[in-house]
């Protein structure tokens, strides 16, 4: 006998993936953030209408919160949605609610058409059942220290622009100043931009502005300067000259409120009774560009506990950044491993069926761990341990490994200096190498054994 159509169709629907699991909390809201609304779904039994949509100003999101907590909701789980979770987040916090952000990676596995009522009760699901991880969130000192130093990275990268800006100008008046001297905005290079935006043109005139310490001649500097004057040109250097000093300046008022807002976190240590150790190297005279202000250095030591540039590779701008992205309660991780994952820089080899289908890490957009590459780069010349290792895992691994490993190597360092409040002390190039050469012998004597053999150093040859 034929079946009928009815029963065709019932034995094709799918089966609930969530069959015969324990819920774990009842109590559980699940919401889709959107730009301009949100869809919110909590258990069948707390309301007639489980889902419903609230708009995202500012007086929906109270409304929101207060129908949650009628509805006896605890926890409540979202999707980070661009920036849209944020404002949600912060009064859902402020409520008394417990907020989970997750990562909208682990939640696309819905099955069947995708729609935003259907999100929202998969995503009320899923967190039940305790199938959710949180997204790490520092605290909010670190949240809001964070959006500073992110400021000011912008606020740099823009000034940088300017400086190319002002390159490309000189460039199409013929004016080859970026030739004599190293640094266009430099204190000689501004000094003669600002000179001739005042009218003046001798190259003579403008080359003794230049510092005493500029290598070019006065000839050299003058014949760099012989150019066509175009004035459409001239008003595009004025107004980019305007805004890189607009942007110092913004860069200045950033810096002070950042040692405004540092000085309101709590301290691990007070530098005037246990003063930060000495630098590994003495600083420079001169300063890179837009750096940090040397001050700094105490307040990181002080709100840490423990002096970061201390590692090397790891200077002042790295240990403000890494900071300002991980901060320094080191118990939201089991381990350093756990740590190291998160930044996407230990290994995260994908195996199906006893094959190794992927190898690499995970593919992670993260400050921290882009400054922490840059840090491991810093040690291609670096005479202590690190570098040592560093120019050694260069030469077996390649460059981009090599960079990846020393950038995990340094982040475990960090994870044990923050968890312990110990100091790292560098044990010296001569150190590493001496146990790498330990290592090898013990390597070779244990491949002779195997064999039957032994090894024999070589008369007059240093071991």
């Amino acid at each position: 006998m034929a079946k009928s159509r009815k029963q065709v169709t019932a034995k094709k629907q799918p089966r609930d993936v969530m069959e015969g699991l324990q819920p774990l909390n009842l109590d559980v809201a699940g919401i889709d953030v959107g730009s301009a609304e949100h869809y919110v779904a909590v258990p069948a039994d707390r309301d007639v209408r489980p889902i419903q949509k609230f708009h995202s100003f500012t007086a929906d999101l109270h409304r929101l919160a207060r129908w949650l907590e009628g509805c006896g909701i605890k926890v409540v789980a979202m999707q980070a949605t661009g920036v849209y979770w944020i404002g949600l987040f912060q009064i859902l916090e402020s409520h008394g609610f417990v907020v989970k952000v997750v990562n909208a990676r682990y939640t696309r596995t819905m099955a069947g058409h995708k729609s935003d009522v259907q999100e929202c009760a998969w995503i009320r699901k899923l967190e039940t059942f305790g199938l959710l991880n949180n997204s790490f969130l520092p605290p909010h000192e670190i949240r809001a220290l964070r959006s500073y130093l992110r400021q000011r990275e912008t606020l740099v990268s823009e000034a940088g622009t300017y400086i190319q800006r002002m390159q490309k100008a000189l460039t199409e008046m013929n004016i080859q100043l970026a030739n004599v001297l190293s640094d266009l905005s430099g204190v000689s290079g501004m000094a003669i931009l600002r000179a001739i935006l005042k009218g003046e043109r001798d190259g003579y005139q403008l080359a003794d502005l230049c510092d005493r310490h500029v290598k070019a001649t006065p000839q050299e500097i003058a014949q760099s300067l012989e150019g066509d004057w175009r004035p459409e040109l001239l008003f595009v250097l004025q107004q980019t000259v305007a805004l890189y000093d607009q942007s110092l300046k913004l860069i200045t008022e950033c810096d002070q409120r950042i040692q405004q807002h540092l000085d309101t976190m709590a301290s691990k240590v007070d530098p005037a009774v246990t003063p930060p150790p000495e630098p590994r190297k003495p600083p420079v005279k001169r300063r890179a560009k837009h750096e940090p202000p040397l001050q700094l250095r105490t307040e990181l030591y002080r709100i840490a506990g423990v002096d970061l540039t201390r590692i090397d590779g790891i200077q002042l701008a790295t240990a403000q950044v890494v900071l300002s992205e991980i901060g320094v309660d080191m118990s939201r991780w089991p381990d350093e491993y756990h740590l190291g994952s998160w930044l996407g820089l230990s290994p995260n080899n994908q195996v199906s069926g006893g094959k190794v289908l992927r190898k690499g890490t995970k593919k992670v957009l993260n400050r921290a761990s882009h400054a922490l590459r840059l840090a491991a780069q810093n040690l291609f010349r670096s005479q202590s341990a690190l570098g040592s290792k560093y120019r050694r895992l260069r030469m077996k691994l390649g460059a981009p490994k090599a960079i990846t490993a020393m950038a995990y190597h340094l982040a475990r360092l960090i994870y044990r200096m923050l968890k312990n409040g110990t100091d790292y002390t560098d044990k010296g190039m001569n150190y590493y190498e001496t146990k790498y050469r330990e290592s090898e012998l013990k390597r070779l004597a244990k491949l002779a054994r195997r064999h039957g053999m032994q090894l024999v150093p070589i008369a007059g040859v240093p071991v």
